[in-house]
């Protein structure tokens, strides 16, 4: 009880420290302090002068070397002008993170909420989720930030596209569809930097552009790799997250990856970053290396002759930032050797500062600013612990449920066995690029809150070398009324700079799983923790094995989440963002080899469920509930006519380009009603895919949109989707162009199935 007390009076005492705008805020003004006379009545502090008058004031005030030392990720103090330094590297993929260092844990800040793993949270195919989980992350780091423990400058989401099963880094991705991503991107994006396009609450990054999905695989790595990619891949897939990102997330910031692709680098490309990303897409904010990338593409790639090359090239391909030394030591000579004009680094630097100053930066005192309230009580509350929590239930896949086994019941399981590598599992839960967070709760602990249990590892980490402890997990089995076992990879099998050989459990853990299926007298509740997928065919065949969860890498509340949908307290409705592959699929199929669509001269198959059309132990899509969910297309128009400009504007009558059709309000609006005709309540993720017109351009099918819906028993909702013709029914061609299939359009969803016909006019727009 004393213990109690003295928690709870350390609560109150926090509180009230951190309700203290006084006493909360230890950082130092970093600019335009209103008690510094000297700086305070300078033009560039004026918060009623427009912002771009304010930064070009401030840039006219600079030497050239000032200016440079501007341009890297530790950006120097300039003292004469009142401006103190900035480190703008601070990672936030999933709460925030103690990876950049920009944020430090410790003092009043020991720690911050974090959330599942991106690969999960996707799952759940929710975007006012992600979109949530983005406000809180803002939320606490602004509080950090105020603390004098953060920046406001977050390197993240990672929007790549999960091409290959064996990337390391497929955990940290919203999984293989562009669309997916991309919608994930502009959500997550939408909840960190606020709403007002004018200023930031912080500045978000999407990265890492483009191409890039290969760290360290088979004596090839991401700084050496040149990405030789189509211009029809580049268009459909590897750029879709990207240009969605920064035109529908309106993101402040795009990171350049290490990779070439097709021969330059990326953080040197003027195609790239200035042509497509800055014009054509039209970035509101700044451009910033891969760390360490410029000095790459000098010192590892030699694509340049000397150092300023380097630096001349990337600035006036426009790279604006440079994470790491390299700009800060070479831009000045290159200047002097006219490789660079002084003007080249002014552009840089308006679009960085330009993101500053949205964010309130040279504003003077947060202290009765916007944000400038939070503090340590806005910081692990009881409401983010509950959304990761939610999360979690949202975003856990049921793969496999034999004979309804699941839930399993209070009354007649009252002793689980708890078995497996990730059984107390903490850190494991928050995969990469993760923090310090608030707490954990292991399966083990989850579990024990609703049974007794006994709990044997099996093996002593995932890598499961031998069978010592084998035996102790079979005696655990045998005297339980059923067993979980949780099993699966962590960050010592898959990671950044870590790409996987084999789609295969580690080491002995099918061993042990059969031996423990054989052994146990009650059901067997496979569950496994992983970001990307895994052949677990033999299971998936065992009817040994009764049901099978996949957790991802589910948060902090993991424990948790997965005992509540054991038991049946969350009803799981998660989908899966990725094809699981078996382990066949790898045979003559390089992680070099970029093409998304089939090659049959190299026996090469297709990539995603969008080209490959081959056997899989799961479908991209797949995931059951424990409830039973029934749909109907109460309406939907059979032909839709677009209006075309000009005579050549069709191929052959087959079809229309994008740039050639009158796209605004061309939508394909569905109503779906959807029946729970199970006996309870749940939740339905509703995936409509298109299949277009049979040709070379087109993928198999493609995720046109999805909604998540609840519904009671024996209750019928009906759901609305509108799907955009251009965005979503166009394939692009061979050369890159983005065209609208004319013909006749499968609209599938589950089971149901309806066709619309897309045809040309140069009358109007048509529906019937």
């Amino acid at each position: 009880m004393i213990l109690h007390k003295m928690a709870f009076l350390a609560a109150v005492l926090l509180f009230l420290i951190s309700s203290s705008s006084v006493r909360v805020h230890c950082r130092e003004t970093f600019a335009c302090d209103t008690k510094d006379a000297a700086t305070a009545t300078l033009r560039f502090c004026q918060m009623s002068v427009p912002i771009p008058e304010r930064v070009r004031d401030l840039i006219g005030r600079l030497t050239l070397a000032e200016k440079v030392s501007l341009l890297g990720n530790t950006a120097a103090a300039i003292p004469r002008l009142g401006i103190k330094g900035y480190e703008w590297w601070s990672e936030a993929l999933h709460g925030v993170s103690n990876v950049g260092p920009g944020t430090k844990f410790g003092g009043v800040y020991p720690a911050a909420t974090s959330f599942p793993q991106v690969i999960t949270t996707v799952a759940s195919f929710n975007a006012s989720l992600w979109e949530s989980i983005g406000r809180v992350v803002s939320n606490e780091a602004r509080a950090m930030y105020n603390g004098g423990v953060g920046g406001l400058t977050y390197w993240s989401p990672n929007v790549n596209i999960l091409r290959d099963p064996r990337w390391g880094r497929g955990q940290e991705t919203p999984g293989e569809d562009p669309v997916v991503a991309g919608k994930y991107a502009a959500a997550y994006v939408r909840g960190l930097q606020g709403n007002d396009r004018s200023r930031l609450k912080v500045a978000a990054c999407c990265k890492h552009f483009t191409a890039y999905d290969l760290d360290n695989w088979n004596g090839v790595d991401r700084f050496h790799f040149n990405a030789k990619v189509s211009k029809q891949d580049i268009e459909d897939t590897f750029d879709v997250p990207f240009r969605m990102c920064v035109k529908e997330g309106n993101v402040a910031s795009i990171m350049c990856s290490y990779n070439q692709v097709n021969g330059v680098p990326t953080c040197a490309d003027p195609n790239l970053l200035k042509k497509t990303i800055r014009n054509q897409w039209g970035l509101n904010g700044y451009i910033v290396s891969d760390c360490d990338s410029v000095g790459v593409l000098y010192d590892t790639q030699h694509y340049t002759g000397t150092p300023e090359e380097a630096a001349a090239d990337s600035i006036k391909a426009g790279l604006d930032l440079d994470c790491g030394p390299f700009l800060g030591a070479h831009t000045v000579d290159a200047v002097k050797k006219n490789l660079l004009r002084e003007s080249d680094v002014d552009n840089a630097l308006v679009n960085t500062l330009t993101v500053q100053m949205r964010l309130g930066m040279f504003d003077g005192d947060i202290v009765g600013k916007p944000y400038g309230h939070l503090g340590p009580a806005h910081v692990c509350t009881p409401v983010h612990k509950g959304l990761a929590l939610e999360a979690a239930h949202q975003g856990i896949v049921l793969l496999k449920n034999r004979g309804s086994s699941l839930p399993l019941s209070q009354h007649r399981h009252r002793t689980i066995a708890v078995i497996g590598p990730n059984s107390d599992a903490t850190v494991t839960m928050i995969g990469n690029y993760a923090g310090i967070a608030c707490g954990y709760t292991s399966p083990v602990q989850g579990i024990t809150g609703y049974a007794r249990t006994i709990h044997q590892k099996g093996c002593a980490d995932v890598h499961c070398m031998d069978d010592r402890l084998f035996n102790a997990a079979d005696e655990a089995a045998r005297g339980a009324d059923a067993t979980v076992l949780v099993m699966g990879l962590d960050q010592s099998i898959e990671a950044e700079f870590k790409d996987r050989n084999s789609l295969l459990l580690p080491g002995k853990q099918r061993e042990l799983i059969s031996r423990v299926a054989k052994a146990s007298k009650g059901p067997v509740i496979l569950v496994l923790m992983s970001g990307g997928p895994i052949d677990i065919s033999f299971a998936e065949k065992d009817r040994r094995i009764s049901a099978i969860l996949w957790a991802g890498y589910p948060g902090q509340e993991g424990g948790t989440a997965i005992a509540d949908i054991l038991f049946g307290s969350a009803n799981p409705g998660g989908k899966l963002p990725m094809t699981w592959y078996p382990q066949d699929y790898l045979t003559n199929l390089p992680m070099t080899e970029m093409s998304m669509r089939p090659v049959h001269s190299k026996q090469i198959p297709g990539r995603t469920y969008r080209f490959y059309d081959g056997p899989v132990v799961y479908p991209f899509g797949h995931g059951l509930s424990y409830t039973r969910f029934t749909h109907s297309i109460a309406d939907a128009p059979k032909v839709i006519a677009i209006a075309v400009r000009g005579r050549n504007s069709t191929v052959s009558g087959k079809s229309v380009r994008v740039t050639h059709a009158r796209c605004n309000g061309l939508s394909l609006g569905v109503h779906v009603d959807v029946t729970n005709v199970g006996s309870r309540d749940g939740t339905h993720t509703m995936l409509v895919f298109s299949a277009p017109p049979g040709g070379e351009w087109a993928p198999k099918k493609q995720l046109v949109a999805f909604e998540r819906v609840h519904v009671a028993v024996g209750e019928k909702k009906r759901v609305q989707v509108n799907i955009h013709v251009c965005k979503y029914l166009s394939v692009v061609d061979r050369a890159g162009n983005r065209r609208i299939p004319i013909g006749d359009h499968g609209i599938h969803i589950g089971d149901e199935s309806h066709t619309v016909s897309l045809q040309a006019s140069t009358l109007g727009v048509i529906k019937s």
